[in-house]
């Protein structure tokens, strides 16, 4: 027997301790829910657990993104509801214009309506926004860049490139010139009377009327005609040159005299005339971003371009620009069209790079609809203004239906990250969540076994008292 070393005690001891760290290490897991809760206690798994932690809130913060997202499409679609019945309201008054019952006071009227429609679409285009985002003005479509172009749009199948062509001619007006005598030698009472129809448009030419009153009288025309009448003058060659306002194969220019008196007074030799314009010409440069398929239409001085797969580019080239080897300096004619990725909205719908839905709404407003022109106190002005409208109303349409696509890949985004989301929060729980069962039985066992410990080593310190019983 011995005392100066108590190996029972020493046994019982570290026995002891060691149900203690164990009992703590129990309470740890009962305390705070977790299996684990220091590196030490599963390196492998905090490591793991850490990497879908932080998945699993970027994952609901992406959910949040969608949603946003979904709010930023229904603002728009709200605006463009609107917009949608501003432009059938517009096409019913067109409806009325165009009815023959409808006098000139009539549409003028009619016309005072159309231009408030107008100008309240460029309103909503410029002022409707979400969190001060701008979402019709086309700051969220695909930017292009080109000179001697405006209006121009890519659809959204339209990749980052830069596409080139020529304007070999470009679109022209019909045109009709008069005559090639001073003006003051034409209108020199008394001359030839009746009436002159422009279009369609009557001007009355009275035998009396002074230069300024036959001028007046044939401007008033020309603008019910849609027709530009050159500057009045005094003298100098073609005084008196009318231009169709619109460009292309579809502006006709006709002018009818009542006799041909009249026509030979202002320099005309038959008393009906006609003139057509032309359409723009172009080239595409196939070395450029152009594929081999694409194909190309011109109406007057706009042009678009489509491809297979929803390629569109369309513009309007800017009034006589075209190739010119005459000129000093030559102008090529060229228009180089920079198709950039700037503009459209990119939504962050996942939690790793790369996982973004970009969405593209067009600019909504009446030059890009090409409606900032109606005018339908005009001679073809109401009829002109239906197809317009028609068009205008289908390219509405067309950015609604995207609007309700983006919407429809948002929610289903929303449903999939949180179900994502669900799952690998099951997932984390499975590593580090405490089963509570069980850790409430492991501290039972090693709460027992600290209280049977202290008491075995309780009785192991009182071993070398025995040992004074020898001394006795």
């Amino acid at each position: 027997m011995k005392i100066n070393s108590n190996i029972s005690a020493l046994v019982t001891n570290r026995q002891l301790l060691r149900n203690e760290n164990s009992l703590a290490d129990s309470m740890e897991r009962l305390a705070s829910g977790l299996k684990i809760n220091h590196a030490a206690d599963n390196p492998s798994g905090m490591a793991i657990a850490g990497k879908m932690r932080a998945q699993i809130r970027g994952l609901d913060r992406a959910s949040q993104n969608a949603s946003d997202g979904i709010s930023v499409i229904q603002t728009a679609d709200g605006a463009l509801n609107e917009v949608t019945s501003m432009i059938q309201r517009m096409s019913e008054l067109s409806v009325q214009a165009a009815n023959g019952i409808t006098g000139q006071e009539d549409k003028e009227a009619i016309q005072s309506e159309i231009e408030s429609l107008k100008k309240e679409i460029d309103r909503i285009s410029t002022s409707t926004e979400f969190n001060t985002k701008n979402l019709l003005d086309g700051s969220l479509s695909t930017r292009v860049y080109a000179d001697h172009v405006t209006r121009q749009m890519a659809s959204k199948e339209v990749s980052v490139g830069k596409y080139d062509l020529t304007i070999t001619k470009a679109a022209t007006p019909a045109n009709i010139a008069f005559n090639n005598k001073a003006w003051d030698e034409l209108a020199n009472p008394p001359h030839a009377s009746g009436t002159v129809e422009i279009n369609g448009a009557v001007a009355t030419i009275g035998e009396n009327m002074t230069a300024q009153e036959i001028y007046e009288e044939l401007r008033n025309a020309a603008e019910i005609g849609e027709a530009n009448i050159s500057e009045f003058g005094t003298s100098g060659e073609h005084v008196i040159v009318f231009e169709s306002t619109a460009y292309g194969t579809n502006a006709e220019l006709k002018i009818t005299f009542s006799d041909d008196n009249l026509a030979s007074f202002f320099g005309l030799s038959d008393k009906d005339n006609s003139a057509q314009g032309e359409d723009a010409q172009i080239t595409l440069d196939r070395s450029s971003a152009f594929s081999n398929q694409a194909t190309y239409s011109t109406d007057g001085n706009k042009v678009t371009i489509t491809d297979s797969g929803g390629f569109e580019i369309s513009f309007l080239v800017e009034a006589g620009y075209q190739k010119d080897d005459s000129a000093t300096p030559k102008v090529d004619g060229i228009i180089s069209l920079n198709v950039t990725d700037v503009g459209p909205m990119d939504l962050q719908i996942g939690a790793n790079e790369g996982q973004y839905m970009t969405v593209q709404i067009p600019a909504i407003d009446t030059k890009h609809m090409y409606i900032d022109d109606l005018d339908v106190t005009t001679v073809n002005g109401a009829k002109r203004a239906l197809n317009k409208l028609t068009n205008a109303l289908n390219y509405i349409n067309m950015a609604r239906a995207d609007l309700g696509a983006y919407q429809n890949r948002l929610e289903s985004s929303v449903a999939s990250l949180d179900e994502t989301n669900e799952n690998m929060e099951s997932a984390m729980s499975r590593i580090e969540d405490a089963d509570m069962a069980y850790e409430m039985t492991e501290y039972t066992k090693y709460n027992v076994l600290s209280q049977s410990a202290t008491s075995a080593l309780s009785q192991a310190n009182e071993l070398p008292q025995l040992a004074l019983q020898l001394l006795q």
